[in-house]
């Protein structure tokens, strides 16, 4: 599949790409005339995924399983051009009330996972001189959330990951770059109290949670030809909910 007025399409890998933000991204690089798979823990390995894009199992706390998850893919469609860590987790708890082994297990999925997945997509896309690495955050990163301590660090993390990997491989033609989404629904939502829920929503200056599609507009966007110049930036895509920060 070719863009219509553009390059080929390019061999793209989406982390947490079974549902939620991860999907509606899968979808909208399918759009653009990528090649896409998709990874997540939830997926038969090897098999087809969520809307038929090929799938790979990946728990991305395990470096073998995320570099698995490259060789597999490289095997059907190329190395990898693009990579997206949108996989995951929260556990949220007040600060006093939260062990140490929950903190260092959100912590391992949503940014030690996230150094995994740039680690291993990195020394192909330099070698090719093109590559495009977006890792998904959240306001959470800059505005602290209570009871969301562990996310929170976690998310915050991303922005040294990012900008640190945007200076080094940005001579080798790799952008990296953040996305900050604001309240969306999703199932990682999904549990939060009505209460909370509404007054996250009413300190939205659009007055409404955001929707995958629209999250995934701006990851496009970013792993695109057309964000050549843009490295390093952290994007919100919050309804307004952080601005200023």
């Amino acid at each position: 599949m070719t863009h219509r007025n553009g390059p080929p399409g390019r061999s793209a890998l989406v982390f947490g790409g079974s549902r939620g933000i991860g999907l509606a991204t899968a979808h909208a690089l399918a759009e653009q005339g990528h090649r896409v798979t998709v990874a997540a823990r939830g997926v038969a390995d090897g098999g087809t995924g969520p809307a038929g894009f090929p799938a790979v199992r990946c728990d991305v706390t395990d470096s073998a399983q995320v570099d698995a998850a490259f060789t597999r893919t490289e095997a059907r469609q190329g190395p990898v051009q693009i990579a997206v860590a949108s996989a995951g987790i929260r556990q949220d708890g007040l600060l006093q009330r939260t062990d140490e082994a929950s903190f260092r297990r959100v912590v391992d999925a949503n940014l030690t996972g996230s150094w995994r997945i740039v680690r291993r997509a990195a020394p192909a896309m330099a070698e090719h001189a093109w590559g495009r690495l977006v890792l998904v955050s959240s306001v959470a990163a800059v505005l602290g959330t209570a009871g969301q301590v562990s996310y929170a660090a976690a998310k915050a993390g991303l922005g040294g990951l990012a900008r640190s990997a945007a200076r080094e491989l940005g001579p080798h033609g790799v952008t990296c770059n953040i996305v900050l989404p604001g309240f969306v629904d999703t199932a990682l939502t999904s549990d939060l109290a009505p209460r909370r829920r509404d007054a996250v929503v009413a300190a939205t200056p659009l007055r409404r949670a955001g929707r995958p599609e629209e999250i995934a507009a701006v990851i496009a966007f970013l792993a695109s030809e057309a964000a050549g110049y843009v490295t390093g930036a952290v994007v919100p895509a919050d309804g307004g909910l952080a601005m200023g920060h």
